[in-house]
């Protein structure tokens, strides 16, 4: 089951879009064949099986009953199988515009293994995910009204930023736009210009305000009018990131992900996933 938090966040979302919140929980079989034995009757115990999903389907309704209350329809389905699996296919054959997850642990995904339920959702799903860390341990409120979107002006991140402008403009939420300047130190501290020869120091320093200057100037087309603002850190993409949502008390963070290309793992393994792991506010990641 969604944390509370996540079930939260999924009406709020529905109740911005007018959209209907299909509730999916997936049960494990009760009998998984081990390689080499005998297959065993999956017929045999059917009643137990009935009474089973009838219990889980009652507690998911009861999970989401405040949500109905509120007006915002809901579909409650329960299968049998393997989670991720079954998150995907339910995911693709309803067309949902997002996937809704809650997270575990005191920092999201900290001890996120490679192969695990949400792993594999984010890592394949071909509409946008919205993680939830649980309430106990999140810093954001049960709406949307301080965005963070990072921006590498990279297909994937514009789109993103798309998605980001149009919560903002239906939330009537506050937008920062964040692109990180990474540079091939460690950043704190920068480098020390008086220890590189004149001509060296020189280059750096204009090609360093040259790379900031640029990345203000494009930054600046894409602020929303009215109510939004932008920002240029340097350092490491996922802590700058984190950073600025910590200082803006961001309610979510939007990030755009790269391909799905053989690479696409250790693509996932770095921004991206670190941000989902340590962030204490909803992550919501978006596949162009």
């Amino acid at each position: 089951m969604a944390s509370t938090h996540a079930i939260d966040l999924a009406a709020h979302l529905a109740h911005l879009y007018g959209a209907r919140v299909s509730a999916l929980h997936v049960v494990a079989p009760t009998v998984t064949p081990y390689p080499g034995l005998p297959a065993i009757d999956p017929h045999a115990d059917q009643a137990a099986e009935a009474a089973g999903l009838r219990r889980f389907c009652s507690e998911t309704a009861r999970a989401f009953s405040g949500v109905i209350a509120a007006g915002t329809p809901v579909d409650v389905m329960v299968h049998v199988g393997e989670p991720a699996r079954d998150i995907l296919e339910s995911a693709a054959s309803l067309r949902a515009d997002v996937i809704v997850m809650g997270t575990h642990g005191l920092s999201g995904f900290e001890h996120l293994l490679l192969g695990s339920v949400a792993e594999k959702v984010l890592r394949k799903a071909a509409c946008p995910v919205l993680t939830v860390p649980p309430r106990a341990h999140a810093t954001s409120s049960l709406s949307f009204k301080r965005i963070l979107c990072a921006v590498d002006f990279s297909d994937c991140s514009m789109h993103a930023l798309t998605f980001a402008r149009s919560m903002a403009e239906e939330a009537r939420a506050a937008l920062t736009i964040v692109h990180v300047l990474e540079w091939p130190w460690e950043e704190p501290p920068a480098p020390r210009f008086e220890t590189l020869p004149d001509e060296q120091a020189f280059s750096l320093a204009m090609y360093r305000r040259e790379r900031e200057t640029d990345a203000r100037a494009r930054l600046a087309t894409l602020i929303p009018e009215g109510n939004g603002s932008a920002s240029v850190c340097h350092g490491k993409p996922y802590e700058q990131i984190l950073q600025v949502a910590a200082e803006e008390h961001s309610d979510v963070i939007v990030i755009g992900v790269h391909g799905r290309s053989a690479i696409d793992r250790a693509i996932f393994g770095s921004t991206t996933n670190h941000v989902v792991r340590a962030a204490t506010c909803p992550v919501l990641t978006l596949r162009k």
